[in-house]
């Protein structure tokens, strides 16, 4: 399935907040069932010293109308497609969990068209080279084990997972999402250039310490590691703190 290929900027990026005259800008990439606005939180903090955009999928919130995309890959084209018209600033990626593979994505097509980003933040997610032992994907599930594994991230509220019909809207969406990040293949390529910073909860089930530190292989640029008190969603009550790692590093007058 496709998503909307010829729709403007403005029907990717949400921007919560004014931005700055100066500064860089910050992309946000949402996770598997999520929405530009989990990251409403994160543009309060950072608003005043860089611009945040949050990149809005299709099949949800103002987009739900649109078939999501089915493809990591293709996603990153349609996303790169939308960057190289914006405005030019230097721009800081971060993605939490599949949001960290797209963003990684589209780290790579920036990087080939000679726009190198100052940083990847990759939250919540393992290095693309690292496998796995198979098991039977979540996408091709039922409805309750899907729910099952969403209980047990602590990442949807639970008056949700309680409502029909709100499961009955938010589960084809999540379970495309799902298809997207189980069928995705890395293809080895340039490292990239930017630096990596990857960050993980302590108790996240989708991703140990190990396979966190592999995105080190994934850049020449440096890497660093933050590892913070939480599981998938560690994010949820830590934006806060995360969003001061990314305001020190790379706040307005920071190059």
């Amino acid at each position: 399935m496709t998503g909307a290929s010829t729709t403007s900027a403005a029907s990717w990026l949400r921007r919560f907040h004014p931005r700055p005259k100066d500064g860089p800008r910050l992309i946000c990439f949402p996770h598997a069932g999520g929405s530009a606005s989990y990251y409403f939180r994160m543009s309060r903090v950072l608003h005043l010293s860089m611009e945040v955009a949050a990149v809005q999928y299709p099949g949800r919130q103002d987009r739900r109308m649109e078939p999501p995309v089915e493809d990591i890959t293709q996603l990153a084209d349609l996303i790169t497609r939308e960057l190289r018209d914006a405005e030019p600033r230097p721009t800081v990626l971060f993605g939490h969990s599949m949001g960290a593979m797209v963003a990684f994505e589209v780290a790579r097509r920036l990087e080939r068209d000679g726009n190198l980003p100052l940083a990847l933040f990759a939250s919540g997610r393992r290095a693309p080279s690292t496998v796995r032992a198979a098991s039977q994907p979540m996408h091709l599930r039922d409805d309750a084990h899907i729910v099952t594994e969403l209980r047990a991230l602590s990442g949807t509220d639970n008056q949700i997972l309680e409502d029909e019909q709100l499961l009955a809207m938010i589960l084809p969406v999540l379970r495309s999402d799902y298809r997207a990040v189980e069928t995705y293949e890395y293809v080895p390529g340039p490292l990239l250039r930017c630096p990596i910073v990857s960050l993980v909860g302590t108790d996240d089930p989708q991703a140990t310490i190990a396979e966190v530190q592999a995105w080190a292989g994934h850049t020449t640029g440096g890497f660093d590691l933050r590892v913070f008190d939480g599981g998938h969603f560690y994010l949820d009550t830590r934006t806060d703190e995360v969003a001061g790692v990314i305001q020190k590093r790379y706040s307005a007058g920071v190059s």
